[in-house]
């Protein structure tokens, strides 16, 4: 017997967020970040869980339990999917002069490869489950005018995945991400 795929708490329509190139992180020229709110019905129990097998069943695997890393950093080769399980975080995208954002338990957010994310403070036990598309390995960038030029261009060949990590074929991202 095989476990079901737990379905979004409804279909969700997240808000996308176009975020602008600064001197030291590229951001995503054409990819919006992806702001799901309560993707994920915290109510339903094992969050956490239920995040690791919606992301795995969509082709984004779970590769982590943890939290946010509290400095400004970005990935280059890869695009990152995190769910939230546990306690409020305040994360601010983009970069220094970036927008602040508040994910609550249930929420997800879809990260375009470039674009630069930090934590600034938390409510509680702060709990993250994070994940890359199937064939796709983060590496962790900071910051730097002296790569950016290196690193928009890494940033450029990451290809966009065939499936939203909620909702899989037809979801949200590939109408974003014009997929």
């Amino acid at each position: 017997m095989t476990d079901a795929v737990p379905p979004p708490r409804r279909d969700p329509a997240p808000r996308p967020l176009l975020l602008e190139a600064d001197d030291e992180v590229p951001n995503n020229p054409r990819l919006p970040v992806l702001h799901y709110v309560a993707a994920l019905d915290p109510a339903e129990g094992a969050l956490a869980a239920r995040f690791e097998a919606v992301f795995d069943a969509h082709g984004w695997p779970a590769a982590w339990r943890n939290g946010i890393f509290a400095f400004h950093h970005f990935h280059s080769t890869a695009h990152e999917v995190l769910g939230i399980y546990s306690g409020t975080v305040s994360v601010r995208l983009g970069g220094e002069g970036g927008i602040d954002v508040v994910l609550e338990p249930g929420d997800v957010v879809v990260l375009p490869a470039g674009v630069g994310h930090k934590k600034l403070s938390c409510a509680g036990a702060l709990g993250v489950v994070g994940g890359y598309p199937e064939g796709q390995d983060a590496d962790l960038c900071r910051p730097d005018a002296r790569r950016f030029r290196v690193r928009v261009a890494a940033v450029s060949r990451v290809p966009v995945p065939g499936q939203d990590p909620v909702s899989g074929p037809g979801g949200p991202l590939t109408h974003h991400w014009g997929r």
